[in-house]
């Protein structure tokens, strides 16, 4: 999926929580804390969109030569 449709998904996911918040607000605050959450990280992810790895993978090492075996040979 391309990263600009989940964070358009991410942020009207996020709208959709914080009107419904406005429209029925929460009984106390502990259902207040727990629509902050998910709401919290809906918006952190639709800012800042997909992450992927910061610190870039090494290549492999090259295989270590078999020591009995020094390659072809000439005869």
């Amino acid at each position: 999926m391309s990263s600009i449709l989940v964070r358009v998904v991410c942020g009207l996911l996020f709208a959709a929580m914080a009107l419904g918040a406005l429209v029925h607000p929460p009984a106390n605050l502990n259902q207040g804390l727990a629509m902050l959450l998910p709401g919290v990280m809906l918006l952190n992810y639709a800012i800042k969109g997909p992450r992927r790895s910061t610190i870039p993978k090494r290549p492999a090492p090259a295989p270590a030569p078999v020591p009995g075996n020094s390659g072809p040979t000439q005869s």
